[in-house]
């Protein structure tokens, strides 16, 4: 793989990660300004999290306040599925290769993190959002939006992107070829 490919996905993949912090966390904080609730916001290791006063929540508040960012995560990640078409008119790899990424972490990231990996991770949003649901319905509901997900991604999204980074090779073959 060319160098300047490898290049190009890691940095889409660290922009869609930084990416998924902003709009999961900005939930949080949004939210939490929203009731009055705000503490601060504390960077741990690569990520960041939203602190809160718990004692001026209720339970539901809470469970509230743990539920927004995975609901607008995954939100967001449909929104980019629905404009896929349009995105991939876009002549830059990397607006295209970013995108490509924000679907895929948006679209599974925290769907996965409810469904599995809060089993062996634990806390998080998973511990506030029992407080208004059953956690095997959190975990059923995720499991199948995950399973919906990877469908969509991998019957729809990845043969879309695939074809439109080949035509772009194809182009390029003939306009080198032209130039000969």
């Amino acid at each position: 793989m060319d160098y300047k490919i490898r290049i190009r996905k890691l940095t889409s993949l660290f922009v869609a990660i930084v990416s998924y912090f902003v709009i999961h966390e900005g939930a949080h904080w949004a939210y939490a300004m929203y009731i009055g609730s705000f503490k601060k916001i504390n960077f741990i290791g690569i990520g960041i999290q939203v602190d809160i006063y718990r004692d001026l929540m209720t339970d539901t508040q809470l469970g509230i306040f743990c539920l927004v960012a995975p609901i607008l995560t995954v939100i967001t990640g449909y929104i980019l599925f629905a404009f896929t078409q349009k995105i991939l008119l876009f002549q830059s790899a990397y607006i295209r290769a970013i995108a490509y990424y924000l679907t895929l972490v948006f679209l599974l990231l925290d769907p996965l993190y409810l469904s599995v990996f809060s089993f062996f991770v634990g806390g998080g949003d998973m511990n506030g959002i029992v407080l208004i649901m059953p956690e095997m319905v959190v975990r059923i509901v995720s499991g199948i939006i995950v399973a919906v997900n990877v469908l969509i991604f991998i019957k729809i999204i990845v043969p879309k992107y695939r074809k439109a980074y080949q035509d772009d090779s194809k182009i390029e073959w003939e306009l080198n070829t032209q130039s000969r």
